[in-house]
C-alpha cells in the first residue's frame, strides 16, 4: 500500500501515476474479495435461516429469568374458562416439568359405584412446560418469510465471513505500516474485537430479555395486548439491538485512542460527563430503536465504559508522570 519514491522516473510524474493506479487496483481487489466472502457467507446463512431465527428467538424464552417459579392451573367448564390460578407443585404433583408449568383441566362428571363424581381431565394440547410470558411471532404477508430470512442472512453473513474480509483488507493495509504501527493496530484490534463480543454477549443473554419483558409490561400498562408480534419487526429489533450494542462498546477504544494521540486528557474526559450521558442516549436511539427502554438499557453500560476510560486515562497519566519523576531523580 505504501508509495515507493523509487518508482518515479525522470520528472517523477509517470512513476507516481503508475504507483497510484497499482495501489488503487490492490484496493479494488481487496474490496472484491471481501464482497465475495460476504456473499458466500450470506448464501450459507440463507440455508441456515431457520437455525439463525431460533437463535434470535432465544431471548424470548429468558424474559422471566428474574421471576420466581409459579406453577398455575386453569379449569374449563363447558365454554367457560376459569383461571389460571397459582398453585404449588405439592398441590398438583402431576404438573409438567419446567420453570413455570401450566396445565388446563377440563371439568366433567362420571358415575362411580352409582354415584356421580366430578372429574378433572388434563388437556393434552396444553404445553408441556409453560413460560411466564408466551410471545408468538407471526408473518402477515406471503413474502414476509423471505424478507426475514434475508434480513437474518445479511447479519449472519457479515459475522460468518468476518475472518476472511478482515484478512483481505489487512493484506492491503498492513504493508503500509511499520512494525511498531502493526503491533499497535493489532493491540487495538484485539481490544475492539473483545469489547464487541462482550457487548453482543451482554445484550443477547441479559439486556435483550430485560428490554423485551419491559416492552410487554409497558404495553400492558397502556392497555394493549402484547403477546403477538410481527416476525420481521422482532428480527429487525433484535439484530439492530445486538449489533448496535457491539458497535457502541467500541467507545472506550475510540476515547483511549484519542488520549494516546494527545487530543484528550482524563481531566477533559471528566468535564464532559454530562455531555456523554446525552450522547449515550442518542446512540441508544440511533443504534437500536428510538424508545426509552432500549435507550436506557444501552446508555447505562456505555456510560460505565466511559467512566472506565477516564480511570484508564488517569492511570496512564500517573504512570507517565511517575516515569518522568524517576528519570529526573536519576539525573
Amino acid at each position: 500500500m505504501a508509495f515507493d519514491d523509487n518508482d518515479s522516473s525522470g520528472d517523477g510524474a509517470p512513476g507516481s501515476q503508475k504507483s497510484f493506479w497499482a495501489h488503487l487496483d490492490d484496493l479494488r481487489s481487496a474490496l472484491v474479495k471481501s464482497a465475495m466472502a460476504v456473499g458466500v457467507g450470506l448464501v450459507l446463512c440463507l440455508f441456515m435461516g431457520d437455525r439463525l431465527v431460533s437463535l434470535l428467538e432465544y431471548p424470548l424464552h429468558r424474559m422471566d429469568m428474574f421471576e420466581k417459579p409459579h406453577p398455575s392451573v386453569a379449569f374449563q367448564i363447558g365454554d367457560t374458562k376459569l383461571g389460571p390460578y397459582p398453585v404449588s407443585a405439592e398441590q398438583f404433583p402431576g404438573l409438567p416439568e419446567g420453570k413455570n408449568p401450566h396445565m388446563l383441566f377440563h371439568v366433567g362428571t362420571a358415575v362411580v359405584d352409582g354415584r356421580q363424581v366430578m372429574t378433572l381431565t388434563p388437556d393434552p394440547a396444553t404445553p408441556a412446560a409453560g413460560d411466564a410470558v408466551r410471545v408468538k411471532l407471526h408473518n402477515f404477508s406471503p413474502t414476509e418469510a423471505f424478507f426475514v430470512a434475508f434480513h437474518v442472512a445479511i447479519y449472519g453473513g457479515l459475522v460468518l465471513s468476518s475472518p476472511f474480509w478482515v484478512f483481505f483488507m489487512g493484506q492491503f493495509i498492513l504493508p503500509a505500516l511499520h512494525i511498531r504501527e502493526k503491533r499497535a493496530l493489532g493491540t487495538w484490534l484485539a481490544w475492539g474485537t473483545a469489547l464487541f463480543l462482550a457487548g453482543v454477549t451482554l445484550t443477547y443473554f441479559f439486556l435483550l430479555p430485560v428490554a423485551l419483558r419491559a416492552s410487554i409490561e409497558y404495553s400492558q400498562l397502556m392497555g394493549f395486548e402484547a403477546y403477538d408480534w410481527k416476525a420481521d419487526d422482532y428480527i429487525s429489533f433484535v439484530t439492530k439491538f445486538i449489533f448496535g450494542m457491539g458497535v457502541g462498546f467500541q467507545l472506550p477504544v475510540i476515547v483511549l485512542l484519542l488520549v494516546k494521540m494527545g487530543l484528550l486528557t482524563h481531566q477533559q474526559l471528566g468535564r464532559y460527563r454530562r455531555h456523554v450521558i446525552v450522547l449515550c442516549l442518542i446512540l441508544g436511539a440511533l443504534l437500536t430503536t428510538p424508545e426509552v427502554i432500549t435507550q436506557v438499557a444501552m446508555a447505562v453500560p456505555l456510560y460505565i465504559l466511559y467512566e472506565a476510560s477516564i480511570w484508564i486515562a488517569w492511570y496512564w497519566d500517573w504512570k507517565k508522570r511517575k516515569a518522568a519523576r524517576l528519570a529526573g531523580e536519576a539525573e
